[in-house]
């Protein structure tokens, strides 16, 4: 096919250019997004209930939701977690799973079991996807202290009027009033206005909302005037929930027409409410009367605050389908007309995770200029010439544009893995040029025509620069086997490097030998360029080779007894050198999480992050504080408690990082020495994605004897392990003490007051007593009662409950004669799995102790004799994913022995050219934990790499050997002669490989912290592997195949 393409160039630019256009359209449909659209195989079921404690929703609501759910086909594991108010479920199920009919599954289950939940709202159902991770959030504070008057298009206008007393600004410091009127605006302009208008944007799937403040209609009577009228609380709780009550509807008939009658006698605001009419013993009277009517912003459970001042935070969530430029594009030009428009607000957007895609980007170009260059510097030098450059770089830009069009025909998206896939291949992509243009270069001067050079020329070593690109792609294939969501997600890095691979062998074999031709053709032969005629590197590096190749010939046992040491030495850098998911990255923000481990309100909470806001004011670039509960109905805080809050900090520099997150330590150790903290990255899209933030081993203490986890036992358990293990922290349980209020059954029948009259008052006076809610606008407001009591002695002694005696005299019975008051001690979390309830003991070990540790806790569980115990952490994940990464390396091994067996005819040549592995591999994880770096995720698809692209010098240096010897020369010659034929284009293409990895190398950012190790590795691989190639490989052939008789 090549001897008629030559002849016609038109022909092949023809073809080359539609394919460039196509490529060209096909980039700019091409989806763009963080990572790949993979379904995580987890589901979340969150349940809320205020009134139950940590035990009794666990008992009585994640108890029957785990018998129900443990049921489902396809689950791994599953773990509950119980909390006052509130009670989460994790689902894990096998990787594979169809997630969107397990989705329907588990609702299924729970409608089954909500008529044994008792009187709680419907838990919420949580699936996770990799797209559901926020692009970025924006947090929204009010600039001034006055309502909100937008310019162009204002929040929506309702009825503020509506109660007897307005709100003022110093009335917000009060507890009817704990937030601003302008703050109350910016809420529901931010809900009701900005959250839609982001939500119009095509790249917007969503925007999730926290931090905003509902209204509330209380209700507070006047005890002393509902007196005067002879009422009691209930009776007027009655004459309350009568405005809301629907009549129905008539139907008419006059005639030859029929008219519909509508009854409505619902109260649709709170003016409603103060203006209702009732009649007691005669008279008639207004609630108004007898009761105040206010609007208030409903009592808060979490808030969210940024840069010391109240915000409202929007998460802003992909369209999996969107291009993530388009949508930091359209969210900056929305940001700034919204500052135009609304000058009284502040946008800042934080979180930003397209930064890590910007790199990958940058990075892809940056590596492609510098490939070129470096190539075309490295074929000018070597060559000697200006035009054989060309061909160089003319391949690279035209085989990653018909790889986009590949991309786009098969479905794959432009992503982190798929570009890191496609920044490998840059680096490979020029290896096959480099090959071609040498040896029709160098057939050329042998030969002196110019035709047979190039057509004979590419015939000689296509067979081998195939062979080079599929043992290349075989080692990537076996990723996509991974279990869970690597697998999953190494899919995309697996097909973009076989594309770009397999693009560039095309237009390597298929156009530069056309434009060689076409371009050299007027020429008597090749000549050096009158500039470079001096430069020679021919001769030196020949006269090397020979002496150094010669060498190896003679001294044939170094060959081997490298081999050995290296084996030797991989199988003890693999054991002793430390293992982690991912290597350590430079950040500039994080994430401390904090439990006060202590009963407090949501304003004393406040007041505690406030203090520490005021530690790191003009230390941090930016501060978000998530404080409390918040309302994001996917989990993009994780599932906080009231006393619990998260501080998202982002600085200038990695320094200033660490020594903010130093202050923020010694402040909680300090002043709050209950607290339980720790830190978390943000910003890592990876550790979104594969890490479930576990220590490194936790011991599932299980009791034996109980049902449920008790405290003293449990402390004296992990006393007895902090004795044995002095040198591992074991952190003390968090507990919490309740105050009880437990009703006196005796004097409640004495009395004649039932418990549900008793509960009806109580919450009365916390203004949780809901009557019913009304609609107004796109909003519900509830209606509740109240009596604004201030604290909890006012509650008891100033709270009465009126009954009506057998002589029509009402008495006022006291709640505190109800009630007695006592104290108890309960874990703050209970934990449960599959195995029922359980203590989750995290201990921070390294990897090389765990199996020490978890022998030693075993040991005191045992003699303890209270608790059984399990294990789980992130070694054992940790550990099974560099095992599969193994495995995998193994079957990419093989593969390339198949591939290599049929391709030389041969079982032994194949093993000759995979003995480079053992060696490459060992100096690579030599080199590693020289530098200080973990086996990980990266070092191993790094080594991965290697595997692939060391051997591809064997391949062309074995195929030209037996090449050689068919020809008719002795082993000896041939080895020798091999070796010096190709000595050039080996150290060309390694040079190309080497020097595009090499801008890789520096560290300081998130991005070139994770690109490091695969870097550090491929450099070291192809160093060593260079070598290796060129000298061990061949002498190990000659030591094989010397005596044998040629066949």
């Amino acid at each position: 096919m090549l001897k008629h393409l030559i002849d016609r160039p038109i022909t092949v630019t023809m073809i080359t250019l539609v394919i460039v256009v196509l490529g060209i359209v096909s980039i700019r449909l091409l989806p763009v997004s963080l990572v790949p659209d993979v379904d995580i195989p987890y589901i979340t079921v969150q349940a809320t209930s205020s009134e139950l404690s940590a035990r009794e929703m666990d008992e009585s609501v994640l108890k029957p939701l785990r018998q129900q759910l443990i049921q489902i086909n396809g689950l791994e594991d599953i773990v509950s977690e119980a909390k006052d108010g509130s009670g989460t479920i994790r689902l894990t199920f096998n990787h594979g799973s169809d997630i969107d009919y397990l989705f329907i599954e588990v609702n299924e289950k729970i409608d089954r079991s909500m008529s044994s939940l008792g009187d709680i709202a419907r838990p919420k159902v949580l699936k996770s996807s990799a797209t559901d991770i926020p692009a970025f959030f924006v947090n929204i504070t009010s600039s001034v202290a006055e309502p909100v008057e937008p310019q162009a298009q204002g929040p929506p206008q309702q009825n503020r009027s509506l109660s007897p007393s307005k709100r003022t600004e110093p009335e917000a410091q009060s507890d009817l009033f704990p937030v601003t009127e302008s703050f109350s605006q910016m809420s529901r302009f931010a809900r009701d206005v900005i959250s839609k208008r982001i939500e119009q944007l095509s790249e917007v799937a969503m925007v999730d909302v926290s931090g905003l403040v509902s209204d509330e209609i209380l209700i507070i009577p006047d005890e002393s005037k509902l007196l005067q009228a002879g009422m009691t609380m209930n009776e007027f709780e009655s004459c309350v929930k009568s405005s809301n009550i629907r009549l129905g509807s008539l139907t008419i008939r006059d005639g030859e027409y029929r008219y519909n009658v509508k009854f409505d006698s619902r109260a649709s605001s709170s003016e409603d409410i103060a203006n209702l009419w009732f009649k007691k013993e005669g008279r008639l009277l207004q609630i108004k009367d007898v009761a105040k009517v206010v609007v208030h912003p409903a009592k808060r459970t979490g808030l969210v605050r940024s840069n010391g001042e109240d915000a409202v935070c929007l998460a802003v969530i992909k369209q999996s389908e969107a291009k993530m430029s388009d949508l930091k594009s359209a969210m900056n030009g929305l940001m700034d007309s919204f500052r135009n428009d609304y000058p009284q607000l502040s946008f800042e957007i934080t979180r930003d995770q397209t930064q890590l895609l910007e790199y990958t980007i940058n990075n892809l170009l940056q590596n492609i200029v510098v490939a070129l260059l470096l190539a075309s510097v490295i074929i000018f030098l070597f060559m000697r010439d200006f035009r054989s450059p060309v061909l160089v770089i003319l391949t690279m830009p035209v085989a990653l544009i018909f790889s986009m069009l590949c991309f786009y025909a098969i479905g794959l998206t432009l992503n982190i893995i798929s570009l890191s896939g496609l920044l490998l291949g840059v680096g490979m992509m020029t290896d096959n040029t480099v090959i071609l243009v040498d040896n029709i270069t160098g057939r050329w001067q042998r030969e002196g025509n110019l035709r047979s050079a190039v057509l004979e020329g590419t015939k000689e070593v296509r067979g081998a620069m195939l062979s080079s690109v599929l043992t290349t792609c075989a080692v990537f294939i076996p990723l996509i086997f991974m279990s869970g969501i690597a697998g999953a997600m190494f899919y995309d890095q697996a097909m973009s490097v076989t594309i770009v691979l397999l693009t560039s062998y095309i237009v390597t074999i298929f156009v530069i030998p056309v434009y060689y031709y076409w371009w050299f053709k007027g020429s008597d032969g090749f000549r050096p360029s009158p500039l470079l005629e001096k430069i020679n590197f021919d001769e030196p590096i020949r006269r090397w080779d020979d002496k150094l190749m010669e060498w190896f010939i003679r001294h044939r046992p170094v060959a081997w007894g490298l081999l050995a040491v290296s084996t030797v030495g991989l199988v003890f850098c693999f054991l002793e050198m430390p293992k982690s998911r991912l290597p350590e990255m430079t950040q500039t923000d994080a994430i401390m999480k904090i439990d006060w481990n202590e009963h407090i309100s949501i304003e004393r909470n406040t007041e505690r992050i406030r203090d520490l806001e005021k530690k790191l004011t003009g230390s941090v670039e930016q501060m978000t504080a998530l404080v409390g509960s918040q309302q994001f109905i996917l989990s993009h805080s994780g599932d906080q408690g009231i006393s619990e809050a998260s501080i998202y900090v982002n600085c200038k520099d990695a320094g200033t990082l660490k020594k903010v997150l130093g202050e923020l330590k010694d402040e909680v150790e300090n002043e709050y020495p209950e607290a339980v903290y720790s830190f978390e990255a943000s910003g890592n899209i990876f550790d979104m994605v594969f890490a479930r933030n576990e220590a490194p081993l936790v011991a599932r203490l299980r009791p034996v004897r109980n049902r449920e986890v008790e405290v003293e036992p449990l402390r004296n358990m992990l006393s007895e392990v902090r004795e044995t293990l002095p040198g591992v922290t074991v952190a003390d349980p968090p507990v919490k003490t309740d105050a009880l209020f437990v009703a006196d059954p005796d004097l409640l029948a004495l009395y004649d007051v039932g418990y549900s009259e008793l509960v009806s008052i109580l919450r009365n006076s916390l203004n949780e007593n809901r009557l019913f809610n009304i609609v107004q606008g796109t909003s519900t407001v509830p209606v509740v009662t109240g009596s604004n009591a201030a604290g909890l002695s006012e509650i008891l002694h100033g709270t009465f409950i009126e009954k009506k005696g057998l002589d029509g005299e009402t008495s006022r019975i006291p709640v505190s004669n109800l009630m007695r008051q006592t104290f108890a001690e309960d874990l703050k979390t209970l934990v449960a799995g599959p195995e029922d309830n359980y203590y989750p003991l995290a201990l921070d070990v390294p990897s090389k102790d765990v199996k020490h540790v978890m022998a030693a806790v075993s040991d005191v569980v045992r003699k303890n004799g209270d608790f059984e115990v399990g294990y789980s952490g992130s070694w054992f994940s940790n550990s099974k994913m560099i095992d599969e990464m193994i495995i995998i390396m193994l079957v990419a091994i093989i593969l390339l022995y198949l591939i290599l067996a049929s391709q030389f005819e041969s079982l032994v040549q194949p093993l000759i050219i995979l003995s480079e592995i053992v060696v490459d591999v060992s100096v690579a994880l030599l080199v590693l934990w020289i530098f200080g770096v973990s086996i990980n995720l990266m070092s191993m698809i790094g080594l991965i790499v290697i595997t692939g692209i060391v051997i591809n010098d064997s391949i062309l240096k074995i195929d030209t050997i037996n090449r050689m010897r068919k020809a008719g020369e002795s082993l000896e010659r041939a080895v020798i002669d091999a070796s010096s034929l190709r000595v050039k284009a080996i150290i060309m293409t390694s040079l190309t490989t080497i020097l595009a990895v090499c801008p890789f190398l520096s560290r300081g950012s998130m991005g070139a912290d994770l690109q490091y190790p695969m870097s550090l590795v491929i450099i070291a691989g192809m160093i060593v592997g260079t070598l290796v190639s060129l000298f061990v490989v061949p002498a190990l052939y000659y030591s094989i195949y010397n005596g044998r008789k040629k066949k």
